[in-house]
């Protein structure tokens, strides 16, 4: 049974910067692909990151490319989301997700998903 708990969303200023976690008290994700995905009131959900099981694969959107970073650790069956110099329009709930499959997508064509953790940026 996968179960995928986010933590680290909170409210943070314009500029500033926040880690996001997501651990899988359930599995192991050692072989599971990953994404991070965002969703704003009236947006539709949006993949933000998403890496292979390995890590050698990774994908950003163009709207977070070079202020996120998306990382791993196996060992901890856990999943980040570094996120710097943060932006009042990257305000949303974030979700991760895992797949079956070692590559990843940046559709929602996961598996298993979160159940989100707000991240608010103040201007």
């Amino acid at each position: 049974q996968v179960q995928l708990v986010e933590s680290g969303g909170g409210l943070v200023q314009a500029g500033g910067s926040l880690r996001l976690s997501c651990a899988d008290s359930g599995r192991t994700i050692s072989t599971s692909a990953m994404g991070w995905f965002r969703q704003a009131p009236g947006k539709e959900r949006e993949c933000v990151a998403a890496m292979s099981w390995s890590g050698a694969s990774t994908y950003y959107a163009d709207s977070v490319k070079g202020r996120f970073t998306i990382s791993r650790n196996n060992a901890k069956n856990t999943v980040y989301l570094q996120m710097n110099s943060l932006k009042p329009e990257d305000t949303a709930v974030y979700y991760c997700a895992a797949r079956n499959s070692i590559v990843p997508k940046t559709t929602g064509e996961y598996d298993y998903w979160g159940p989100g953790t707000q991240v608010t940026v103040s201007s």
